[in-house]
Formats: structure tokens, C-alpha cells, sequence
């Protein structure tokens, strides 16, 4: 039995570093170029697998190198990929300026992520097997309400980051149990900055969210309780690509584990301190040891 299962997007990340991302129009020098296994899929993945989770990939690779490249840096942070499938054409990329801050810009390509538009054999059995489903936004909305529907038809816990932001349709939000936006994420889909109000917005449509909120931690939920604020270790950020990949996959290995929601917060926030201070996005991701440490 696995038990967490990711379905969700895999890409190459194309990272340029410069002092500052440039304005419309406008050309800056950077200093450094990298490309990086990423995409919120498969940095989730990789995430909760070195923090020490069984976990299992749904989604889809390119026939190019890059596709190859994602694989193997799936499976080296040991996730399973029988379920990550290769098709026509390239693999997914997101393109990504990281300024001095350690703030990023980026646009994304879907390539392969874009042919993921349900389930297939063998994917239902898998999710309907595991305690967790893993579940984000850069895959066919399609694919993200299949594999919630699979999910909650078999007792699996849904996580959503809903990520990039977009209006949600009322039955996959009827199928997520925990819903973790970021600050920015939250504001969109409610129209509320504060994140107070957000979550509180947010809990007329499912059970639980965590906002997470950079520097200043994360924001807990659930209808009928009150909030809980989470500090974040105070820490030097030098690039904050997959901060938010890497709170959502450390949290799903506690919850996983039965720890109380607090302390499960708690560590995914050590897991996200540590990626912030590193560059790149499944490069920068910690493991377990780090993290207890």
C-alpha cells in the first residue's frame, strides 16, 4: 500500500538568476542559468518521499530528455513512477526568474502535463490504496475532478493546492478535505487579502485549510475551531521555487503519520526553511533526517 499518491504535473525548470526580473519590453543580465527537475507535481513527490513517505506518481513525461531526466529524479528520491506515463511530443517546462529577494517569476508550458485529462487504467486502484491523494492545479481540471472523485469514492484523504489560482468548480471543492493555498492563492479565490477572512471564506466550501504565508508561517482552519497561526523558523531565503511543494508533502508525511495537525504544521515549516535556503526546486528539497534535526 502506498500512501501518499501524487497526481499532478512534472517539468523541467528553466531558472535564470538576475538582480531583478526584467519589465514588459525590457532586457536584464543574469548571472547564473539552471535547469532543475520541477513542476508542483512531481516537487510534491519528491517531497514527501525524502521526508520520508511511500509515495506514488500519476502523470506524464515527454519523449525528450527532459522526460527522461524527470523520471530518474523521481526515482532517485524514491517514488514510485509505474504510473508516470510517457507520450508524444515534449515534456513540460516552466521558465523561471529568481531575483536577489529569492522571489521568482515564472510561466509554464505544459507540454506532456497537458494530455493528462483522466484517469486510466491502473490509476484508481492505486489512489484507492493509498491514505493520501496529492492534487494541484497544473494539470487538465478534468484529470484534478477525476482524481478527487476517485479519491472520495474510497475514504482517501484529497489535499488540494490550488495552485495556479483559478475558479474551482463546487464538486471537486466537495471532494477536498484540506485545502492549502498560499497567501496570494487564497486572496484570489476569495477576493479577501486578509487571511484571516480567506480561510474563514474558505471553510463555507470544504472542512480544513492551511494558508501558508512565506516568512510569517501558516494559517490553520476547520470549521468549527479556531485558527491557529504556525511560526516559521527565521531563516536567510536564497530561492523560494517548490517552498510551498515542499510544506505540502513534509505535511502530508505527518498527517500521514497521525500527528496532530500543530505539530505536523510545525514540521512542514522546518521542511520549507530548509528549501529556502537553497537554490532550485526538487534540488533544494530536504529529508527526513534535516528536517527532525
Amino acid at each position: 500500500m502506498t500512501g501518499i499518491v501524487v497526481l499532478g504535473s512534472t517539468n523541467m525548470d528553466l531558472v535564470a538568476y538576475a538582480a531583478r526580473a526584467p519589465k514588459l519590453g525590457e532586457t536584464v543580465t543574469g548571472r547564473e542559468f539552471r535547469t532543475v527537475p520541477g513542476g508542483k507535481g512531481a516537487n510534491q513527490a519528491v517531497a514527501a518521499a525524502r521526508a520520508g513517505g511511500e509515495v506514488a506518481m500519476i502523470g506524464a513525461v515527454g519523449e525528450d530528455e527532459f522526460g527522461e531526466r524527470l523520471r530518474h529524479t523521481l526515482e532517485a528520491s524514491g517514488v514510485d513512477t509505474d504510473l508516470l506515463r510517457t507520450v508524444e511530443g515534449p515534456s513540460g517546462t516552466a521558465h523561471i526568474v529568481v531575483d536577489d529577494e529569492g522571489s521568482n517569476a515564472i510561466v509554464v508550458v505544459p507540454g506532456a502535463n497537458g494530455t493528462v485529462t483522466h484517469l486510466v487504467p491502473g490509476d484508481e486502484t492505486v489512489i484507492a490504496a493509498a491514505d493520501t491523494l496529492l492534487l494541484q492545479l497544473e494539470l487538465p481540471l478534468s484529470a484534478v475532478r477525476a482524481g478527487a472523485g476517485a479519491a472520495r469514492r474510497h475514504g482517501v484523504r484529497t489535499v488540494l493546492t490550488p495552485a495556479p489560482a483559478q475558479p474551482l468548480p463546487p464538486d471537486l471543492l466537495a471532494a477536498v478535505d484540506l485545502l492549502v493555498p498560499n497567501e496570494h492563492e487564497a486572496a484570489t479565490l476569495t477576493g479577501i487579502a486578509d487571511a484571516h477572512g480567506a480561510a474563514e471564506s474558505l471553510l463555507r466550501q470544504v472542512p480544513e485549510v492551511v494558508i501558508t504565508l512565506g516568512a510569517a508561517g501558516s494559517l490553520y482552519a476547520a470549521r468549527g475551531g479556531r485558527a491557529l497561526a504556525v511560526p516559521a523558523p527565521r531563516v536567510e531565503a536564497v530561492d523560494t521555487t517548490a517552498a510551498g511543494d515542499t510544506f505540502v508533502g513534509a505535511l502530508a508525511v505527518a498527517l500521514g503519520e497521525g500527528r496532530p495537525m500543530p505539530e505536523a504544521m510545525r514540521w512542514a515549516s522546518a521542511a520549507a526553511a530548509l528549501c529556502v535556503q537553497r537554490p532550485g526546486a526538487s534540488t533544494s528539497m530536504p529529508y527526513r533526517t534535516e528536517i527532525e534535526a
